[in-house]
């Protein structure tokens, strides 16, 4: 069943709008959270990666982005956190496409924010969604993409022989098991090594971090991803991106490498590349130097393409540069 969790912010004069959506004929939860003092303000639309709820940590992004003006939309994809959908836990980018299709849909139709203005963000795994998915819609206005997964050759090629084997046999029951309602399930994060999704140096260590204090969560998914993830390349769409696209990497990642971060941003028109000293999951944690360092890029980013300035903006006047 969905876990419920809370995610109103407690800054003063901050509107939170729980607003769902429909993917597939299923519930997607979904929050809008607007900045005081201004009228149909451009969005963000953020999700999150790798078999994570909306939850853990991205409110740390959002805040930020709120204060600057922006309002964000942040949503859970099915089977994940507050959405409906079964069996739980099913990572598949083929899925979060049609999610975050109907996510953008959504959004355009909300009277409160400016639906010229939309802005795609997501981080790691979600990273590469909002490139596919700006790829085939040029009405986007900016993308931004942080420690994203760009190549699924590139993480093949990074798993060792007898791990992918392994991977294939807990596919393979998955899938057989599925039609006999016996989902099988693997970890999502492991030690290098383990039979896991995330085994990088970094990843047993900080996926954990950006969990709430007190949330439950299941270290598990449908093991049916491992045979999707090789064939995801969203580098093979780059050059069909037409909105400024910022990609951020890290550069101890060991997760999503940043050379084939930077492959992509090169791939693209209006493309731009930052490197930043810090590993996969230090650029999502707010009291890491390298979060300090990634959001300050993005704010920036934002401030030369949606042209909005916070500073400008007064009481009476709360459209100005909108």
């Amino acid at each position: 069943m969905p876990f419920h969790v809370d995610l109103d912010i407690g800054t003063s004069g901050v509107t939170c709008v729980h607003t769902s959506f429909e993917s597939r004929g299923e519930r997607c939860a979904g929050t809008l959270l607007l900045p005081a003092g201004r009228a149909r303000p451009p969005v963000i639309v953020m999700a999150h990666g790798f078999g994570a709820p909306r939850a853990a940590g991205l409110l740390a992004f959002a805040e930020r982005f709120v204060a600057e003006g922006y309002a964000a939309y942040v949503f859970d994809y099915r089977n994940f956190g507050d959405s409906d959908g079964e069996p739980r836990h099913w990572v598949s980018p083929r899925r979060h496409l049609q999610d975050w299709s109907a996510a953008v849909a959504h959004v355009r139709s909300l009277s409160q924010i400016d639906a010229a203005r939309i802005v795609l963000w997501g981080t790691s795994f979600s990273g590469g969604h909002v490139i596919r998915t700006a790829a085939f819609d040029r009405e986007i206005r900016a993308v931004v993409a942080q420690v994203p997964h760009v190549s699924g050759l590139v993480s093949l090629m990074r798993t060792p022989i007898g791990l992918s084997l392994r991977m294939t046999l807990a596919a393979m029951r998955d899938i057989v098991g599925s039609v006999f309602g016996k989902p099988h399930y693997s970890p999502i994060v492991g030690q290098p090594g383990e039979l896991a999704a995330l085994t990088g140096d970094d990843a047993s260590h900080g996926y954990v971090r950006l969990l709430p204090a007190g949330m439950p969560w299941d270290n598990r998914m449908l093991s049916r991803v491992f045979l999707e993830v090789p064939l995801y390349s969203p580098i093979r769409h780059a050059r069909r991106v037409s909105a400024p696209t910022l990609i951020v990497a890290g550069r101890r990642d060991t997760i999503t490498p940043a050379h084939a971060a930077r492959r992509a941003a090169q791939r693209m028109r209006n493309g731009e590349f930052h490197l930043v000293d810090g590993n996969h999951f230090q650029m999502h944690l707010h009291d890491e130097h390298a979060f300090a360092t990634n959001i300050a890029i993005q704010i920036d980013f934002l401030r030369r393409h949606l042209g909005v300035e916070l500073k400008a903006a007064t009481e009476t006047d709360p459209q100005a540069h909108s």
